[in-house]
């Protein structure tokens, strides 16, 4: 019989925890080395002009609710023309059968962010001081939303790509803000409390103190925020971005800082673009305190970055079987996703 090997993370079938959730990933990177026969190709970009009289992002363009935008030079944000949730909803609460059967009316609204003018561009195209721009919207309108009375949590996000059920390739991202707190944001609001309310200090900074001495998934860093492959990681090439000082909003970040963050976001979108050679497709989510007028000391700002693909521009992970009906599992360990994107240029690839 011969000898058991030692237990070895990057051969060995293992679960990690995700502190910020409460739950387990098992991670199998054995698998990574079955044989793939599958194509494997790059996505070349679409030839996209820089301004498309058919799109309704575009600046002067009608939209589908019948509004015209304006010539607008860089930003542009407006109410969806067709909201998920809407400020006018009537009031409603039934518990139905021994509570069996709840339900509750939902109040809110949605706004849609244009990054740039230009039909062409994605983030990985759009120069640091542009991108910075679009940082300094998200604060603004985090601040705007959250001051209205009836709204307790904003949540500002990105779907990148067709893959990502993303309906135009004009650069943008949305905005829903809500009476409730959506779960996974509640989820890690309470797991960041407990931390916090345990040890005296934020889980989050703590986590990016104890990954930058480690240095086995930082992608890169600036003296503001850090770019990372979450020890936890669920999707193949999952990242966070997060502020090496505790900060429980966008808005408590100075200009100096967005300037930073702002740099990381450019540098991170660019990797991906490069890693297969395609405009790379992700849902990206910002979380951070919810604005019901609370104390979050707890709470630190960040951002992830949740992208589909595993082995080339087509071949996307997908969630079945196992995964649906246990836990989530990958198949190439955080550390090894965190060297692909190491190793590849800073400087976006042109088809």
């Amino acid at each position: 019989m011969s000898a058991i090997a030692p237990f070895n993370p990057k051969d060995h079938p293992h679960r990690r925890f995700n502190p910020l959730t409460d739950e387990w990933v098992l991670v199998s990177p054995h698998r990574a080395k079955r044989p793939w026969q599958g194509q494997v190709e790059d996505g070349a970009d679409e030839d996209r002009p820089s301004y498309d009289p058919q799109c309704y992002l575009c600046p002067g363009n009608e939209r589908v609710g019948g509004e015209k935008n304006p010539q607008y030079p860089s930003t542009y944000v407006f109410d969806n023309d067709f909201m998920s949730i809407l400020p006018d909803s009537p009031l409603h609460e039934e518990n139905g059968p021994g509570g069996l059967m709840r339900l509750r009316s939902e109040r809110g609204l949605c706004r849609v962010i244009v990054f740039s003018p230009r039909h062409d561009l994605t983030l990985a195209q759009m120069s640091a001081d542009e991108i910075k721009t679009v940082v300094d919207l998200w604060a603004s309108q985090y601040q705007e939303l959250g001051a209205m009375d009836f709204i307790n949590h904003v949540m500002i996000f990105e779907n990148k790509g067709a893959m990502m059920g993303c309906s135009n390739p004009h650069p943008h991202g949305q905005i829903w803000a809500q009476e409730s707190i959506p779960n996974l944001p509640a989820k890690e609001l309470i797991a960041q409390k407990r931390y916090f309310e345990t040890n005296g200090r934020s889980l989050l900074v703590d986590y990016v103190e104890a990954e930058i001495e480690l240095d086995e998934r930082i992608l890169f860093k600036n003296d503001a925020f850090v770019a990372l492959v979450p020890f936890w990681a669920v999707w193949p090439f999952e990242t966070m971005i997060l502020p090496r000082r505790a900060v429980s909003t966008i808005t408590d970040v100075s200009a100096e800082e967005r300037r930073d963050l702002a740099d990381v976001i450019r540098r991170l979108t660019i990797k991906y673009d490069n890693l297969f050679k395609t405009r790379f497709p992700y849902s990206m989510g910002i979380h951070q305190a919810p604005t019901d007028g609370g104390a979050y000391p707890e709470v630190q700002l960040h951002w992830h970055f949740l992208p589909p693909l595993l082995r080339s521009a087509t071949v996307k992970k997908f969630q079945v079987g196992y995964e649906l009906t246990g836990e989530p599992q990958r198949d190439l360990t955080a550390e090894q996703a965190a060297q692909r994107l190491i190793e590849l240029p800073e400087e976006r690839y042109r088809p």
